[in-house]
């Protein structure tokens, strides 16, 4: 072999020469997630493994080293593979649907569910933000997709990530790079795309209600809530069972004052490696022949709109509800874009609104209600939508 051809079989094996444009654009989009995380601060415990993954599947022939090599021909599942490469087992935890339970469960053993033990009513905040899900469902089955497809695309609008990979790995597997990095782009946003819709949509006046201070719950009540809504739950959507029965064992170990040590791993060690390989394995399945279609820009789109229906829907809830209720009991509607399940951000984002309207109205355990029941709520929606459409 001459030096020509061994520089020649170099080049052609280099990733420059087995790039391609989609690959670059892949890879600036994960520098701009990555950006976000970094600089921005937006959620980066779940973008930058995310923004990693996505880095990592598109540099030049990395695909067949970090996933693994694909007969001619063959679909690129997880049983139809040769050589398998390091992200192929970690994917496991994703596509038979392990690491959103485990989520679940961190989410559970680090809430106190005490806000919306004390006021019931917030629960109604929570339900009434899902409307976004069956708003973008709708449309989606409008302009093509198919119903399995909808609804995936449509629980977008809980902006809840490990919930939109729990159901688009049932109904549309195909489709769950685009949806997890949807859900998970939009959950980071949240401090940008809120704000606005919540000044749309209140008064001045309405910015300035001050509520009262929640009672006091007391350690049983504390304790039988996750029973009470395991046993609702089966009840009522047993197909949500895994996302909802792990939430409320959480809860479970966290209030029940004999499994601290558990709690603690549930909350901190367990939450924080299931985010890094729940992030990475998302990020790297938006390979970028899969992910840059038109059919991907829909279903950011449809995430978008779902996502500010969702928001917009709890704030115009609680300003109709606050017609029926008398003015001592009157609800700050700064606190219904908490309705959605990004936890507890979007609280936090009632919280700073509400200061800044007036320095002493403190809502931030106020919003933990309904930010609460989102999480439950979004969790019921997937369950309903996944007994339709399985």
């Amino acid at each position: 072999m001459s030096v020509g051809e061994m520089f020649r079989n170099l080049w052609e094996s280099s990733g420059l020469a087995n790039g391609s444009w989609q690959n670059y654009v892949m890879i600036l989009i994960s520098f701009v997630l990555m950006y976000l995380a970094i600089v921005k601060k937006f959620e980066p415990l779940l973008l930058l493994p995310i923004a990693f993954g996505m880095f990592l599947i598109n540099l030049p022939g990395a695909y067949d080293v970090v996933w693994g090599t694909y007969p001619e021909g063959v679909a690129h599942t997880y049983e139809n593979v040769e050589n398998r490469g390091l992200l192929w087992y970690l994917f496991y935890g994703v596509q038979n649907v392990i690491y959103p339970p485990l989520i679940f469960l961190g989410i559970g053993a680090m809430t106190d569910f005490s806000a919306l033990i004390a006021n019931p009513k917030l629960m109604l905040i929570g339900a009434a933000a899902q409307f976004g899900i069956f708003g973008a469902y709708m449309v989606a089955l409008a302009i093509g997709f198919a119903p399995d497809q909808a609804g995936a695309i449509a629980i977008i609008g809980g902006a809840d990530g490990p919930t939109a990979i729990f159901l688009s790995s049932k109904l549309a597997p195909n489709l769950m790079g685009a949806i997890a990095v949807s859900a998970y782009s939009y959950m980071a946003l949240v401090p940008v795309i809120q704000p606005p819709l919540m000044r749309l949509f209140t008064t001045k006046k309405e910015r300035l209600i001050k509520m009262k201070p929640a009672r006091a719950v007391s350690q049983n009540e504390k304790i039988i809530f996750p029973i009470v809504g395991m046993l609702l739950t089966c009840f009522v959507v047993p197909s949500g069972l895994p996302l909802l029965g792990m939430l409320f064992f959480g809860n479970l170990l966290r209030e029940c004052g004999v499994t601290t040590r558990l709690a603690k791993t549930a909350s901190n060690a367990l939450t924080d490696i299931v985010t890094i390989l729940l992030g990475m394995t998302v990020g790297a399945s938006t390979q970028a022949s899969q992910f840059l279609t038109p059919q991907t820009i829909f279903i950011f789109f449809l995430g978008f709109m779902a996502f500010v229906i969702a928001s917009s829907s709890g704030v115009l809830f609680v300003k109709l509800f606050n017609l029926v209720l008398p003015k001592e009991k009157k609800i700050n509607p700064l606190i219904g874009n908490a309705g959605v399940s990004a936890v507890p951000m979007s609280a936090r984002i009632s919280n700073n609104l509400g200061l800044e309207y007036d320095p002493s109205n403190y809502l931030l355990m106020h919003a933990m209600g309904p930010n609460v029941a989102g999480v439950i709520g979004s969790a019921v929606a997937a369950g309903v939508l996944l007994g339709f459409l399985a």
